[in-house]
């Protein structure tokens, strides 16, 4: 199938085939005729698939054909987004396969100055692509008016609502017209995302091109399993023994974002920050030198997970592993991507091990951690690659294997719950031995000296069990040393 049987017309394909698209993605060929056909539409796919053409196509293909000028304050179609880099990212897209239309588009991002947005929105438009923040604000005070929106398009839904956008999404469906089409795109379907769709689609077509969040298979996927302390050293390996042409670094925090650019920075290792405390014009120049190669080593939070479609970025580096297992699926997706082949290498500390194992459920095959002490040197050509992903079954089962044996060697035998059931049961033991040696139940008197003795007894037993208790509980707390405990295994 290709894109002209999609429903497409000749300005719209002459854009693509100028852009070198030749073979529509499967979510493209599954939501451009249901978009042209006026359907409410959910879609879900993973990052890279293609998802902002199958909405972006069909909604220049109506362009071709609207007759009336374009209203003050008012606009057919709006996109929301939950980044300014991802709404950047679609404007982007949009003069691309609309160059020979030109469709009018504002663009509407919070950290930006209003006085040009609010211009541009009251000579009206053809498309706005919107931050739900800053578009709320405009709607009410006016200066954008949804009375004539006919189309909205909810793109990457679930990071909006992690982002605490629902408030706001709310209050713009509810200035929409009744008649509208939605469609709303995410990559998972949590069920906050379920029930955004349910209350505001009607009858939508469920298209499902990725049922479970994969990485895409060209990615070549290294962890490894380091001391916090020698993350920094193992980057400086990672660059000065390797031919790196473009990577993006990940951490959680903004503070460590820059805290890492500045060390690297002062290692001789050229590199630049980009999160949320950034200024807009400061983000948008430290993508533009990355984009143009002026700059080759981007440090970012999860802010560019999902904002960023850069083709030619090769390697992935996981300086702090993610929260949410699926954020780690959406930050390597940014390398291989257009059929390219990439490398996502991961440090992965000793406390960070229940993350990498909740990435591994999430992904059904094992990365085999590689242990590296402090001594060691991190070099890529030498590893061969973790994952036979022609064999994931074989993966699946010896994963489950080792994880029975690690239960059971690593169980935890003194947590509260188990306490309180020895705390019953040493009660009762309690009772029973006041009951049987009781002169009641055995008709027998005790001297003075029977019971000194029997008291001695039993605090000897009660001093030697808490002995063994305190000596078997501190076995279990043994810290790792990875210099001096690991042999290589994980």
């Amino acid at each position: 199938m290709n894109f002209k049987d999609l429903g497409l017309s000749g300005p719209i394909l002459r854009a693509i085939t100028f852009e070198n698209y030749n073979k529509p993605t499967p979510i493209q060929i599954s939501v451009i005729p249901k978009f042209l056909n006026n359907d409410d539409i959910i879609g879900i796919a993973q990052t890279g698939t293609g998802k902002t053409a199958a909405f972006v196509l069909p909604i220049l293909e109506r362009l071709i054909k609207k007759n009336t000028k374009n209203i003050e304050k008012k606009f057919p179609v709006l996109i929301l987004v939950p980044t300014r880099e991802l709404a950047m990212q679609i404007v982007d897209k949009i003069s691309i396969y609309g160059k020979i239309i030109r469709p009018k588009t504002v663009l509407v991002v919070g950290g930006a100055k209003p006085g040009p947005q609010i211009k541009s929105l009251k000579k009206g438009a053809d498309i706005v692509v919107a931050t739900p923040g800053r578009l709320l604000d405009h709607v009410q005070s006016k200066v954008a008016i949804l009375s004539e929106t006919n189309t909205i398009i909810l793109d990457e839904a679930d990071q909006m609502l992690d982002l605490g956008f629902m408030p706001s999404i709310k209050s713009i469906i509810s200035n929409l017209p009744k008649d509208k089409q939605s469609i709303l795109l995410s990559a998972t379907m949590p069920k906050s995302v379920r029930m955004l769709a349910d209350s505001f689609l009607k009858n939508p077509q469920e298209i499902n091109v990725a049922p479970a969040a994969t990485p895409i298979e060209l990615i070549d996927q290294r962890v490894f399993l380091v001391k916090r302390e020698a993350k920094i050293k193992f980057i400086q390996d990672i660059f000065n023994n390797h031919n790196i042409y473009k990577s993006i670094i990940f951490v959680r925090t903004k503070i460590g974002a820059n805290k890492l650019a500045f060390k690297l920075n002062k290692l001789g290792i050229k590199v630049d920050a980009i999160h949320g405390d950034k200024s807009q014009s400061q983000r948008n120049r430290t993508l533009k030198n990355f984009r143009i190669s002026k700059l080759n080593i981007l440090i970012a939070t999860d802010i560019a997970a999902r904002g960023i479609d850069i083709e030619d970025i090769s390697h992935i580096i996981n300086y702090d592993m993610p929260n949410d297992s699926e954020i780690y699926v959406h930050r390597i997706g940014r390398t291989a991507r257009a059929g390219k082949n990439g490398m996502a290498i991961s440090l992965c500390e000793i406390s960070e091990k229940k993350k990498l194992q909740s990435i591994e459920n999430l992904i059904n095959y094992s990365l085999n951690a590689t242990v590296l002490n402090i001594s060691d040197n991190l070099v890529l050509d030498k590893i061969k690659q973790n994952i036979n992903f022609k064999n994931k079954t074989n993966d699946i089962n010896i994963n489950k294997k080792s994880k029975s044996i690690k239960k059971k060697s690593t169980a935890k035998l003194f947590n509260k719950k188990a306490k309180k059931r020895f705390a019953k049961k040493r009660k009762k033991k309690k009772s029973e031995e006041v009951q049987n040696f009781s002169p009641k139940n055995n008709n027998k008197i005790f001297s003075d000296e029977d019971k000194k003795t029997n008291n001695n007894k039993t605090v000897f037993k009660k001093k030697n069990r808490n002995r063994l208790l305190k000596n078997r509980f501190k076995k279990g707390r043994k810290e790792f040393n990875l210099d001096s405990s690991f042999s290589g295994k994980f």
